[in-house]
């Protein structure tokens, strides 16, 4: 499994997509291969994919800590505790000054495995910004 076999999974789904969604896949280089991941209509919150020899890590970037209400900060924390258990195949972390929202996925997954997470992860995403908005400047 590589990003590139699942970018072109991803890309060739078009209108045949079991969750619904379409995907625009690009390769990002660098030391680690990185997959972004458009789900179409919701490009300002791609998912970054990379392959480990562990795991399928799915990533995507809320907001930065300059964005946060520090007066509010704990709070904000709190509620992202409490949202992390019903919130479906996804966590909350935080990367440098950036907090995320991830998924992790066996290396054995199959595409529709990684499509569905993808999904999941992007509903998620617009989730978490929704109930979280009131902690952000």
């Amino acid at each position: 499994m590589n990003i590139h076999t699942i970018a072109n999974h991803l890309n060739g789904l078009c209108d045949n997509s079991l969750t619904g969604f379409q995907f625009d896949c690009y390769p990002i280089d660098g030391d680690v291969e990185v997959l972004q991941v458009n789900v179409v209509g919701r490009e300002e919150i791609p998912v970054f994919v990379s392959v480990t020899d562990n795991q399928i890590l799915c990533i995507s970037y809320l907001w930065g800590e300059t964005e946060v209400n520090q007066a509010r900060r704990a709070e904000m924390f709190e509620t992202m505790l409490e949202l992390n258990i019903p919130m479906p195949l996804s966590s909350f972390a935080k990367i440098d000054d950036k907090y995320v929202v991830y998924g992790a996925l066996a290396l054995a997954s199959s595409m529709e495995e990684i499509e569905q997470e993808l999904a999941v992860l992007s509903d998620n995403c617009l989730e978490v910004i929704d109930e979280l908005a009131e902690f952000l400047i």
